[in-house]
């Protein structure tokens, strides 16, 4: 293996002209790809894979992976969906965990099932995922017996296999819609002639009702073998330990005698341009998908990493270019992107993918084909490629910055792709170094040479796919063909790159003065009280190396606004955002921040304005710099102001088509007894009613007084180094000493019992919205005990709905209790069903809250929703996003910081009779929402 600082030395040949040294550096380059030092990678004599990596971020916990090489691809055509049917086996029955103990075991160890207990199927690979506390031996012990159950122990019972049949067939109903449709339209064009055209992961409903026992346990015999296997452990462990567990658990993992032969199928290729155009009425969104298909390439030596790395700052810079015009005044798409990637295990392609509006295909295709064809002929600038490679290098040193602090989920991914794919890992510090040493060796004519190699005469596919819509047509495949055929032979003018400032401040503001200091030692946050009246809290911490988060509110909102001012106001801040501050634009922003870590958002909700921003600490001076901008100089723009309503315009023409979002969009208004201003999608008339001058007027209204905001600062930073920041940027702001607050609008949910029916859709789904509320005194206990009632009825829904029914594929109960406009709490249960089953499901939903009324709950019950919350809390502590937004709230609130608690005492102390009293005083018989989705057939059926 040749070390890096060889490499170094060896690569200086090429900025030298001397065909010797150029020899050296291709002989450096022709070197494998290393893996990183910190994984140990072993092998099994029964072929199976290992991966192990002590990590302790977060502490006392692993994650575990359990990688099949085999999905659905792999099945016969008895078995389609019996992949993915396999891995919801996993969780009905092992030869240590019989029936549902498996799951009833790992939530008592804190571990939700969804949440953290998961899995996923694919077309090539199936994947389980077990996150397991390792501050308990006999729990650890138990998270490798339930990894080493998976491999080998599933059992098949025929009782459990037929519980799980309806589980799986929500899971299909659940996918089935408008975008099921289409692609099954599209795929057999797009994948002509491959077994990838018939092969998806959820199967066909008919197999799944009736296949036979014996052709599911095949597919297990036959594919989870331990030469398709990997196991992957990541986290607080000791390797050396880790290493014997693996292999005294998996080493007794036999091969078959004759096992089946796992191909990789291909997708051929082909010389004319395939067009696929598929429209639906319950489409919602106009989407242009262009593909030219390339075979897959190895990525071994060192010489492929630096091709990878060229591939990178192609895409980058051309997506750049895309959403720059996404933000001219009349974009061409809503959205777009372009990217070069593994389309299936053994096919690349070139993709360039749009969002357009309503008649906006030709053109959408135009642009893109126009874009592809500008770089062929012009190429990039040299400007551009000397900014991605600021904002490539920054991504690359924010990784190596956050190595020690990175989650043991993000290295398992990795190890994932490594095994499956050979995706290559060398480790965050040797790519840095390496893409410092490589990336000005890539020349503009190496990047310019990609249009031609990717963007190709033959196997390209065109899949159009939108809302079947009386009045409006789609293009036809001659019409498609068409562009294609006049974009490439017409001229395309050279991209004309801008100029930007070094920055946003040529002189700073006259900086203001900390008058005084307030220290809640206890909590390590320090409370500033600036001279123009703003409030600074701060929160050092080393949760993360490179990361500072701050928000900040103002009481006020758009509540102050009269219903004929409401769109204007609702929108000022997103227009804002749209159009810049002082002379930049946010084209210009965008340019300016390459090579930093900074986002910084202003926004007015209802009953607050104020702001939102994270930065890396090196580029905390452009963050406060944009924060006193956006208060001080906010950019009128009329251009962007087009921009903002036409892609609005793009996003909600078809939405309510979509049964989901008109399902959702009539609950906002039922709880909001259809007041205008109580939730749910806007319009496209809802756009035409805002005035761009009067919101601009608003902004300025809302952000000149800064005398009453508070900003909560959390992160990697010291108290005395960004002081000076907070003075001079903060510090300055405009004051207006104006007495502000918001305004009770008194929106509230319908009194009493309402049952709705909400008839949208054609296909067999429906789904259920179970709303209780009311008015009530807050109380933080309390409030915490209504949430803790949340967690235990998810439980008993997954049990009873789920598993005992298998009436539903996913099912939650979320609690909330507000203080602002009003004293109030809410109980939510959902769950999409068939319609055949609603009225049971609901009905049984009613006498699980029922039997906690009557009867409270069990002791075994209570404990999983402490063990989870005690987990959980554990890890909430060493986030800055918990300490950001529970320190918020604090002040939000006006609540007194020296009764901010964190500690286990609450969750040890919480009784079953706590949470049946909260189910009696909360879940209130005589009022409560209940919303039902039928589908059309089923309503015109009943009627």
């Amino acid at each position: 293996m040749l070390k890096l600082k060889t490499i170094a030395i060896v690569l200086l040949s090429m900025f030298i002209y001397s065909a010797s040294f150029a020899q050296n550096a291709k002989e450096a380059l022709s070197q494998d790809i290393p893996l990183d030092s910190k994984v140990k990678i072993g092998q099994l004599e029964n072929g199976l894979t290992y991966y192990i990596r002590q990590n302790s971020k977060p502490e006392d916990k692993v994650e575990f992976r359990l990688v099949i090489n085999a999905g659905s691809m792999q099945e016969n055509d008895k078995q389609l969906g019996l992949a993915h049917f396999t891995e919801h086996m996993a969780f009905n029955g092992t030869e240590n965990f019989k029936k549902n103990e498996l799951v009833d075991y790992l939530q008592s160890a804190g571990v939700k099932f969804g949440a953290d207990l998961n899995a996923y199927t694919s077309f090539d690979e199936t994947v389980y995922i077990l996150p397991i506390p390792t501050d308990d031996p006999e729990v650890l012990d138990k998270g490798l017996t339930v990894l080493a159950d998976w491999a080998g122990g599933l059992l098949f019972t025929e009782e459990e296999i037929d519980k799980e049949r309806g589980v799986v067939l929500e899971e299909w109903r659940l996918g089935q819609g408008a975008s099921q449709r289409m692609r099954d339209e599209y795929f057999p064009i797009l994948f002509k002639d491959s077994r990838y055209a018939e092969r998806l992961p959820i199967g066909k409903k008919e197999i799944l009702e009736n296949f036979k026992y014996e052709t599911l346990r095949s597919f297990y015999e036959e594919w989870y073998r331990p030469n398709l296997m990997a196991v992957i452990a990541v986290g607080d462990i000791d390797p050396a330990e880790m290493e014997q567990e693996i292999k005294a658990r998996f080493s007794d993992l036999k091969n078959p005698k004759k096992p089946k032969e796992k191909k990789l199928y291909d997708v051929p290729s082909h010389e004319d341009t395939y067009v696929s155009i598929v429209t639906d009425k319950e489409a919602n969104f106009n989407q242009i998908q262009l593909y030219y298909k390339h075979d897959k390439e190895e990525t071994k030596s060192l010489l492929d990493l630096r091709r990878e790395l060229v591939y990178d700052l192609y895409n980058g810079m051309l997506g750049q270019r895309l959403d720059e015009l996404r933000q001219s005044s009349n974009p061409p798409f809503l959205f777009a992107n372009t990217s070069y990637s593994g389309m299936v295990r053994n096919k690349n392609a070139y993709s360039s993918f749009a969002i357009v509006g309503e008649g906006g295909f030709e053109r959408g295709i135009k642009v893109l084909a126009e874009e592809n064809k500008r770089i062929k002929e012009h190429g990039f600038t040299a400007s551009e490629l000397e900014r991605f490679k600021k904002t490539f290098l920054n991504r690359a040193e924010k990784k190596v910055a956050e190595i020690d602090k990175t989650e043991s989920s993000r290295f398992a991914s990795t190890y994932i792709q490594h095994f499956l794919n050979n995706t290559p890992i060398p480790g965050a510090e040797y790519e840095y170094d390496f893409y410092q040493k490589l990336i000005n060796t890539v020349s503009l004519e190496e990047l310019n040479k990609l249009a031609d190699e990717w963007v190709t005469d033959d196997n390209l596919v065109v899949v159009l796919t939108g809302a079947e819509k009386e009045g409006v047509e789609m293009p036809s495949e001659e019409d498609v063909l068409n562009i294609l055929s006049e974009v490439e032979n017409s001229d395309i003018e050279a991209y004309q790159d801008s100029e930007v400032s070094e920055s946003f401040m040529t002189a700073k503001p006259k900086a203001g003065k900390v008058e005084s200091t307030k220290t809640f030692d206890e909590l390590g946050v320090t409370e500033l009280q600036l001279s123009n009246g703003v409030k600074v809290v701060l929160k050092p911490t080393d949760f993360k190396n490179d990361e500072v988060k701050m928000r900040a509110y103002s009481f006020g909102g758009h509540s102050q606004y009269n219903m004929e001012d409401y769109y204007s106001a609702s929108n000022a801040s997103s227009l804002i955002s749209e159009a810049g501050v002082a002379d930049f634009t946010k084209t210009d922003i965008q340019k300016m921040l390459s090579g930093k870590t900074v986002r910084v958002s202003p926004y007015i909700s209802s009953l607050s304005e104020g702001i939102r921003a994270e930065a890396s600490p090196k580029d905390l001076n452009e963050m406060f710099q944009l924060t006193h901008l956006y208060f001080t100089a906010p950019r009128m723009d009329e251009a962007a102001f087009g921009s903002y309503v036409s892609k609005n315009k793009m996003l909600l023409g078809n939405l309510m088509s979509n049964p989901q979002f008109y399902y959702s969009d009539k609950v906002s208004k039922i709880l909001a007894q259809d007041d205008p201003r109580g939730g749910g999608f806007p319009t496209a008339e809802d756009l035409a009613k805002i005035d761009f001058k009067r919101a601009f007027e608003i902004y300025k209204e809302r952000f000149a007084d800064a005398s009453d905001f508070t900003f909560v600062v959390v992160g990697n930073f010291k108290v005395d180094k960004i002081t000076p920041l907070l003075e001079t940027y903060l510090g300055s702001l405009p004051t207006l000493e104006r007495k502000d607050d918001w305004v009770d609008l008194g929106i509230r949910p319908p009194k009493g019992i309402v049952k709705e029916e909400i008839v949208k859709g054609t296909d067999q789904k429906s789904f259920a919205t179970i709303y209780y509320h009311g008015e009530t005194e807050y109380n933080k206990q309390q409030a915490y005990y209504l949430n803790s009632l949340g967690e235990l009825v998810t439980n008993e829904l997954i049990d009873i709905l789920r598993e005992e029914k298998s009436g539903v594929y996913g099912v939650g109960a979320s609690a909330n209790m507000q203080r602002l406009p009003e004293n109030r709490y809410s109980f939510r249960i959902a769950f999409p069903c068939g319609p055949e089953n609603v009225d049971d499901l609901v009905s049984n939903t009613h006498e699980i809250l029922k039997d906690i009324k009557a009867n409270g709950v069990e002791e075994e019950d209570l404990a999983k929703v402490k063990e989870a919350q005690l987990k959980g809390l554990k890890e909430n502590l060493k986030k800055n996003d918990y300490w950001l937004n529970r320190l918020f709230d604090f002040y939000y609130y006006g609540d007194d910081l020296n009764n901010f608690i964190v500690s286990e005492d609450k969750i040890n102390s919480l009784s079953a009779e706590d949470l049946k009293k909260a189910a009696n005083e909360y879940l209130n018989e005589d009022q409560f929402v209940e919303a039902i989705l039928l589908p059309e057939a089923q309503a015109s059926s009943a009627e």
